[in-house]
């Protein structure tokens, strides 16, 4: 088949990234800072990935909830390279649990002593469970548990029973008993490590919504002169003599000296696959993702004054119900109360097949039982959202499924989150992905030119 070329090598070096979520554009950032010419081929028609955004009257918001932890350094300094440091805002956080139909605070170490589900000493065993994980100096020793032998371990029976497993089962489902050890300790670490010496949480929000943020991040990409391309997805590799030569999108081939992929690890498996050993392939494919819905409701009123609520009722389809205007004023959302209900699951589930009106009646029950005096009149507007690739399941050795940056075809690079470990998936770890491979990419190309 012919086609078009879109670039010309005799130009300038060039690289294409696969994906325009904050590891791809990251790594375009920090590419044309070296005088290195990039495009970004993304498929959505925005930028943003997993924190891309929606139009909520003259706002913009997460189509998946999002914030950053106040220890999350590689955002924060980027942020501040952009000049946009004022942006980003502050704010301690109210933290819950529903159990046994019940509200419970836990965001403070005295929310934790009042915690009736569990006794006075199991209530100390939890409170000592974030020392516990601190004191851990080498994460890899944990890598031979499960969460759930971790946390039976170090906290007991019955904080387990009642506080982590409800999470890990409505976290990763029939994966819940496989999860690693390593994957909770980080977060318990992350966690703690956001707290102040008198136990609040403080969290960070980028003033106009994240996309704000991959806005900003574009716009420096085009003054040094990337493009950033939506709607326009990667179709297949131009690889000859086993080293990367181009992609080719419906609008063409654009060469390149180097490609970035950094979607999901089975899209990248299907563009390598006709390329590479099957034994390669096999190994991408080792890693399973869980699918991710997310019903976002802009509401009337608010249903409690809680930020993050984790919900510990195994009953329930939803890890957590997170009210964003707990956390950002109601007025930047065009005075809607805005909610999040967010749910975990295989991609051939039940509920994934739904229509959005489907998943959002299937919601209410649910959302009534929780806030009995909810009525559907407070809904003005509902939003479903689904990402396929969500969550990578981290499971005992997952360090030894990690694939290389680097891969059997000369020029071609993965940087995706399934790669980000011990730590889990979200912007502060993606900006250091990105940037990160961006790095080296470039230094390989200017010590060839």
């Amino acid at each position: 088949m012919k086609v078009k070329s879109v670039n010309n090598l005799n130009h300038k070096p060039y690289v294409v990234v696969i994906g325009g979520g904050f590891t791809g554009l990251a790594a375009a950032y920090e590419i044309t800072r070296r005088g290195i010419g990039v495009t970004i081929l993304e498929k959505d028609e925005e930028i943003g990935g997993l924190a891309g955004s929606f139009r909520i009257g003259q706002q913009r918001l997460e189509k998946f909830y999002h914030h950053l932890f106040n220890n999350d350094r590689y955002a924060i300094q980027l942020v501040k390279e952009l000049g946009c440091e004022e942006q980003l805002v502050f704010r301690a956080t109210r933290t819950g649990v529903y159990f046994n139909n019940k509200f419970h605070k836990l965001s403070t170490p005295f929310d934790v002593l009042r915690f009736k589900p569990l006794s006075l000493l199991n209530r100390i065993r939890l409170g000592l469970l974030a020392l516990r994980a601190g004191a851990v100096k080498n994460w890899k020793q944990l890598e031979t548990l499960t969460a759930k032998e971790w946390l039976l371990k170090s906290g007991g029976r019955e904080v387990y029973r009642v506080v982590w497993e409800p999470l890990l089962r409505a976290k990763f489902g029939p994966f819940a008993s496989e999860i690693s050890a390593v994957w909770f300790w980080n977060k318990l670490v992350l966690r703690g490590g956001s707290r102040t010496r008198t136990g609040k949480e403080f969290l960070a929000y980028y003033y106009g919504s994240f996309s704000a943020l991959a806005e900003k991040i574009t716009n420096e990409i085009n003054s040094a002169g990337g493009m950033v391309q939506t709607s326009v997805p990667a179709k297949a590799l131009v690889i000859r003599d086993g080293c990367i030569k181009g992609v080719q999108t419906p609008n063409g081939v654009i060469n390149a000296q180097a490609v970035i992929a950094t979607a999901g690890l089975p899209i990248i498996a299907n563009l390598l696959e006709e390329h590479v050993s099957k034994q390669y392939i096999h190994q991408l494919r080792k890693i399973k993702y869980l699918s991710n819905m997310c019903l976002v409701l802009e509401l009337a009123y608010k249903l409690s004054d809680t930020y993050w609520l984790n919900i510990n009722d195994g009953d329930f389809p939803f890890v957590g119900l997170i009210e964003h205007t707990n956390f950002q004023p109601v007025k930047s959302c065009g005075g809607r109360h805005i909610v999040y209900l967010s749910k975990y699951l295989p991609e051939t589930s039940k509920q994934y097949q739904m229509t959005e009106e489907q998943f959002f009646e299937f919601s209410l029950p649910y959302i009534k039982r929780m806030f009995p005096e909810f009525d559907r009149s407070w809904v003005h507007q509902y939003h479903v959202w689904k990402a396929r690739y969500a969550q990578p399941i981290v499971e005992r050795y997952y360090g030894r499924l990690i694939p290389t940056n680097e891969t059997p075809v000369k020029g071609f690079y993965i940087a995706t989150m399934a790669q980000i470990y011990p730590e889990d998936r979200g912007i502060n770890y993606a900006i250091k992905n990105g940037r990160g491979i961006g790095k080296t990419v470039a230094k390989q190309i200017q010590g060839i030119i």
